[in-house]
C-alpha cells in the first residue's frame, strides 16, 4: 500500500513504542485512503507539523507510516509493516537527538521525489489490471492474465489424458527424459533436441489434490506478477525456474519419474516475497503467514512426512526466485535512486 505526506519543520517529539492497532481512520502517508491492517505504534509528537516532518524522511527511506490525531491532540506515528518497526525506531530516536542532522535536511525532497515515482508505478499498474479485467471480468482480484490462464488448462489437459499420472505411457513424451530408457545416459532425448522436456514436467501432476493444491497456488503467485509486470516476464521466469528445478531434480536423483508445478511455485513465492522486501513500489507482497507456510511445507517435504516429493526442486526453485527478486529489487531501487 502506497502512501502520501506533506512536509514541515520542526523538533522531536515523544516516544511511545509497541502498541498495536487496527487503522481505519486517520491521515495516511501514501497514496491509499484506506488502511485496514495491523501497525506498530512508535512514539507521539507535539504537533502535526512534526510528525509530517518525521514522516517525510520515513517514506524517503521507503518505510510506510501513517499519523493519527490522539485525544491529547498529539500525533501519532503508526508503522505498517512488522519488519520495518525497528528501522523506524533507530530513525525516531536519531531525530530526538538531533532533528537539524544533514539526514533529515533532504527529507521533504527525497520523499516528493518518492511519491511521484509511486504515482507513476500506481498509474501503470492499474492500467495493466484494467486491461486484465477487461478480458477476464469473472476472474480473480488481480485480473488473471492469458499466460497464467492458459498455462493452467494445459496442467488440466495433462491431468485428463495421464488419468492424474495413472498413464504412464501417455506420459513418457513429458517427462524430463523417458522413464523407460535404461542406457544410463544423462539426459539423452534433451541432447538429441528435445529441449522442451526441460520444461513439460511442470505440467504432471499425480492425484487430484497435487493438480488443486499447486494450481491455487500458481493461480495467485502467477496472477500477481502478470498483473503487476507483464506476461512476457512471467513467461521468461517461469521458464528459467522450471529448467533451473526439473534439471536440479534429476541431476541429484537420476530419477524422471517427477513432475508437478511446485518448484515453479516456490520459485514465485520467493521472487514476490524478496522483491516486494526490498523494493516495495513494486507492488509485491507476500504475507509471513503465506511464506512460514510455504518454508513449513517444505521442511515437512525434506523428512519424508508425505511420501515421495520432488524436494530438490521445491528448494531450487525456492532459491532461483529468492535471488531474482533480490537482483531485480536492487537494479529497480537503484535506477529510482
Amino acid at each position: 500500500m502506497t502512501q502520501t505526506v506533506r512536509s514541515a519543520h520542526a523538533k522531536s517529539g515523544l516516544v511511545s513504542p509497541g502498541k498495536e492497532k487496527l487503522a481505519s481512520q486517520g491521515r495516511e502517508c501514501g497514496n491509499s485512503a484506506l488502511i485496514a491492517r495491523n501497525m506498530r505504534h512508535i512514539g507521539t509528537f507535539a504537533s502535526e507539523a512534526q510528525a509530517r516532518y518525521f514522516t517525510d524522511f520515513l517514506l524517503s527511506r521507503d518505510i510506510r507510516s501513517h499519523i493519527d490525531q490522539e485525544p491529547d491532540r498529539s500525533w501519532s506515528i503508526w508503522i505498517r509493516d512488522e519488519d520495518q518497526v525497528e528501522d523506524a525506531q533507530s530513525a525516531l530516536a536519531r531525530f530526538q537527538s538531533n532533528p537539524t542532522a544533514p539526514e533529515f535536511q533532504k527529507a521533504p525532497e527525497a520523499a516528493a521525489k518518492a511519491r511521484k515515482i509511486e504515482v507513476e508505478e500506481l498509474d501503470k499498474y492499474r492500467r495493466r489490471v484494467r486491461s486484465g479485467r477487461s478480458l477476464f471480468v469473472k476472474f480473480g482480484g488481480y485480473g488473471i492474465g492469458l499466460l497464467t490462464f492458459s498455462l493452467m488448462l494445459v496442467c488440466f489437459y495433462v491431468a485428463v489424458f495421464s488419468k492424474l499420472g495413472e498413464n504412464a505411457e501417455w506420459l513418457r513424451a513429458w517427462h524430463i527424459s523417458d522413464p523407460v530408457d535404461r542406457t544410463g545416459r544423462f539426459l539423452p532425448e534433451v541432447f538429441q533436441g528435445q529441449f522442451w522436456r526441460l520444461f513439460t514436467p511442470i505440467f504432471i501432476h499425480y492425484g487430484i489434490l497435487h493438480l488443486i493444491f499447486n494450481m491455487m497456488w500458481f493461480y495467485q503467485l502467477g496472477s500477481m506478477i502478470e498483473a503487476r509486470q507483464n506476461s512476457l516476464f512471467l513467461l521468461a521466469f517461469i521458464a528459467v525456474s522450471a529448467a533451473v528445478s526439473n534439471f536440479a531434480q534429476y541431476y541429484y536423483h537420476h530419477n524422471p519419474g517427477f513432475g508437478g508445478m511446485s518448484g515453479v511455485v516456490y520459485a514465485l513465492a520467493g521472487y514476490i516475497w524478496i522483491r516486494g522486501k526490498y523494493d516495495r513500489a513494486s507492488g509485491l507482497f507476500l504475507s509471513r503467514q503465506n511464506v512460514a507456510l510455504l518454508l513449513i511445507w517444505l521442511v515437512v517435504c525434506y523428512i519424508g512426512v508425505v511420501g515421495p516429493i520432488a524436494n530438490t526442486a521445491h528448494l531450487m526453485g525456492l532459491i532461483t526466485g529468492m535471488v531474482w527478486g533480490r537482483i531485480a529489487a536492487y537494479f529497480a531501487t537503484r535506477h529510482r535512486e
